[in-house]
């Protein structure tokens, strides 16, 4: 950790003379003020001296940006039975030979009948499934090129048992990546009622996976009010990360795009937490208030009407306490008279999915949110995030996947998040 004190004719001036030489995410630890020196400093005003801190962080690779995995108007295509086969063909890129390439290509052509052991293997193996959806294109572009190939030798009970073993191994892999039982049967029987047997797995595989992405829907952002501050509730149990999201997701706001964000507490159970809001309010040169009843939340609003953003942290409290249940629901419902508003219900994508059936029930019998997942970093699974958004029909907003501020948290991305859904690689970052 790095630690260093910075002069300045006030606190601000010393704060960007720290961020200047240790960069933006620096912690202010002390401020307090100093005598000048020299043989006229009696004449002149103190000079106000803070001490900041910073973590010394390894280097982080960059995220590479991904385009998505098919596009729409290709899935599209493949699946309407009016579209002319060029123009599929032109929407391709070129194929490259590759060992990717060769097995998919493999797979797709007809085998012997006497040695259908060797297709039941292919379907066994779980890569299969990444392959597949890092290379759907070049397997499209194999088929098209030889349709008279997809006609394939087997029986209609072969292409039956093929199509079962691959559906199942669909099954299982939602399954295994925490999926609930209930919604990945629910996936798979939507599915075969709109499949054909004489069609490939990657028609198959691509209804599945734009069946999914559209279960999920579009994410949703933070959006400005017509008319005065959108107030923003971050609600959730303790110690979910509510408090270092809501300080991303100002940084985004304040110092991205340069709108004028206050930062409220509510959370009076907790010193560090209200101490750490402060902070990072200091860092960000933004306005910061405890709120400790409904009045002063209203009298919070009338003072800071001129600005973009009113972001409210609430506590964090058991789903058992009936007391705390009720105080976060009159903080929400307190400016429902005056301002436009908006929820963001934060959870943990590590917590157990019966516990998280629990949080939102109750959260759902308050008000309407949107969804914010956090510490993906800390779980290999990410099927939480589809079984809750069934569960509530609440649109995702942000995940987060670590500590540092402003960095590490993104827009949700629901085709990257189906693919890992469907065996695709799960350290990717997000």
């Amino acid at each position: 950790m790095i630690i260093k004190k910075f002069q300045g004719k006030t606190e601000a001036e010393a704060v960007e003379s720290a961020k200047k030489e240790l960069g933006e995410n620096v912690v202010v630890m002390n401020v307090r003020s100093v005598k000048r020196k020299g043989f006229f400093s009696f004449l002149l005003p103190q000079l106000t001296e803070i001490t900041v801190a910073k973590e010394e962080e390894p280097e982080r690779a960059m995220p590479v940006k991904k385009e998505p995995l098919i596009p729409k108007k290709l899935v599209d295509a493949v699946t309407s039975q009016t579209t002319d086969l060029s123009a599929i063909r032109d929407m391709l890129p070129p194929v490259q030979e590759s060992t990717g390439l060769a097995r998919l290509a493999k797979a797709s052509e007809p085998r012997p009948a006497e040695k259908p052991e060797n297709r039941e293997e292919d379907w066994k193996d779980a890569s299969a499934i990444e392959e597949k959806l890092n290379s759907l294109h070049d397997l499209l572009e194999q088929q098209l090129q030889k349709p008279e190939e997809v006609k394939s030798e087997h029986t209609e009970e072969e292409k039956e048992s093929e199509l079962e073993r691959f559906m199942k191994l669909l099954y299982n892999t939602m399954l295994d990546n925490e999926v609930n039982e209930q919604y990945a049967n629910q996936i798979i029987d939507e599915i075969e009622k709109i499949n054909k047997q004489n069609l490939p797995f990657d028609y198959t595989l691509a209804n599945i996976y734009q069946k999914m992405i559209l279960k999920f829907g579009k994410p949703v952002e933070i959006s400005p009010a017509q008319k005065g501050p959108r107030v923003v509730f971050f609600v959730g149990p303790t110690g979910v990360g509510k408090t270092t999201t809501i300080a991303k997701i100002a940084s985004r706001l304040s110092m991205g795009q340069k709108k004028k964000v206050v930062l409220l507490t509510a959370d009076t159970y907790r010193i560090a937490a209200a101490e750490q809001l402060r902070t990072y309010a200091n860092i960000m040169e933004v306005p910061f208030r405890v709120i400790y009843s409904t009045d002063e939340i209203r009298q919070a609003f009338h003072d800071f009407k001129d600005y973009d953003f009113i972001m409210v942290d609430t506590a964090g409290h058991s789903h058992k306490n009936e007391e705390q249940k009720e105080n976060i629901n009159q903080f929400i419902h307190s400016l429902d008279d005056l301002a436009e508003k908006e929820v963001f219900l934060v959870l943990s994508a590590a917590t157990k999915y019966k516990d998280l059936v629990n949080i939102v029930d109750i959260y759902m019998s308050m008000t309407e949110f949107a969804l914010i997942f956090t510490k993906l970093d800390e779980t290999e699974s990410l099927g939480n995030l589809l079984n809750i958004k069934l569960r509530t029909d609440a649109p995702l907003s942000y995940v987060t996947y670590g500590q540092n501020v402003p960095d590490d948290i993104e827009n949700f991305n629901p085709q990257k998040t189906v693919k890992q859904l469907l065996g695709g690689k799960k350290k990717e970052k997000y």
